[in-house]
């Protein structure tokens, strides 16, 4: 019998990768996308035929209670990755951050403690650490909400931490360090060079120049999902893992090797405008992944350059390119 497994969030960036890689393994995926009036939706119109015939979409808000008990009823493991991640607007709409990222996470709390699922996948991330005091930086990394999203998301990682404590919750949480690749909303740094890249620009124009991020490949960040969605229960419920490469790159640099990957070689220029406020910028985010490679045997299989070339190759397809203006990838 295929075992059902259930995705918030599931037509966004990585969502969508982690569906497409969860039908890969056999399973049968209930895809929660956002309804919009567009009839869209979202990065799931981009799966290939044959992967959406393994997957249930389901049009839906992890703000509404009842759509995420929909969405769970049945579900062997929950994987949650539906929330507002733009921090940049996070600055102008706190409210709408604490709805979807808090609210909406208790919300699917309690609907997996209702319909007594088997195992939450909570998706946390490398901002609720903020500015690194030490590096590399382990779980055990003090929590700096430097955001309003970061606290948001800083709120949702202590509510599953709560309920697996208060209810013996079967949940673990994933707090990948920056993924990259296809399908990545515009917003995005490398999105970002290479959007300007394509569209001829004499120079790159970019907010922080400085700060240094740990980048991993989509993929390999669906694989740490799928490695704590399945994962022996001793070995992860409970716990928390950071999911990165243990490398770090300036984003400067980063936009100067996007360059010469695409065969470009323009100056980067500092666009004061776009900074984050001064105690806001996160300076830099290093992973320790030794926890996750520990218990789960996971690892990043892409270095930067493959995974950037994947990336440079995907935009340069039309019809992707045509799928990046047009589709919704909020969530």
């Amino acid at each position: 019998m295929t075992t059902t497994v259930a995705v918030t969030g599931a037509d966004g960036f990585i969502g969508s990768h982690l569906t497409e890689r969860l039908v890969a393994e056999g399973y049968r995926v209930r895809a929660m996308a956002r309804y919009n009036s567009f009839d869209s939706r979202g990065w799931l119109d981009a799966l290939a035929p044959d992967v959406l015939a393994g997957v249930e979409v389901v049009p839906g808000d992890v703000e509404d209670p009842a759509s995420v008990a929909r969405l769970v009823r049945g579900a062997h493991t929950v994987y949650h990755l539906a929330a507002l991640i733009a921090i940049p607007y996070s600055y102008q709409s706190p409210r709408s951050y604490v709805a979807t990222n808090v609210i909406g996470t208790l919300n699917v709390l309690e609907a997996v403690r209702a319909e007594h699922c088997e195992r939450l996948v909570h998706t946390s991330t490398s901002e609720t650490y903020g500015t690194a005091r030490v590096v590399p930086i382990s779980e055990t990394h003090p929590l700096q909400a430097q955001s309003p999203y970061a606290a948001s998301k800083v709120a949702a990682d202590k509510l599953v931490e709560s309920y697996h404590l208060s209810y013996g919750l079967p949940a673990v949480t994933l707090r990948p360090f920056n993924a990259f690749g296809p399908r990545q909303s515009a917003r995005a740094v490398i999105p970002t060079v290479i959007g300007q890249l394509l569209a001829g620009a004499n120079e790159i124009r970019l907010g922080a120049t400085a700060p240094t991020r740990d980048f991993t490949f989509v993929t390999d960040t669906a694989a740490a999902f799928l490695a704590v969605g399945t994962a022996p229960d001793s070995r992860v419920l409970g716990e928390t893992f950071n999911a990165g490469t243990g490398r770090e790159i300036a984003i400067g640099d980063l936009a100067t090797r996007i360059g010469e990957l695409a065969g470009r070689e323009v100056p980067v220029r500092l666009e004061t405008r776009r900074l984050r406020p001064p105690r806001s910028e996160v300076r830099r985010l290093l992973c320790d992944n030794t926890k996750l490679r520990e218990h789960t045997g996971w690892f990043p299989h892409h270095s930067l350059d493959d995974g950037l070339k994947e990336t440079v190759a995907w935009f340069l397809d039309p019809a992707n390119l045509s799928r990046y203006r047009t589709t919704c990838y909020v969530r």
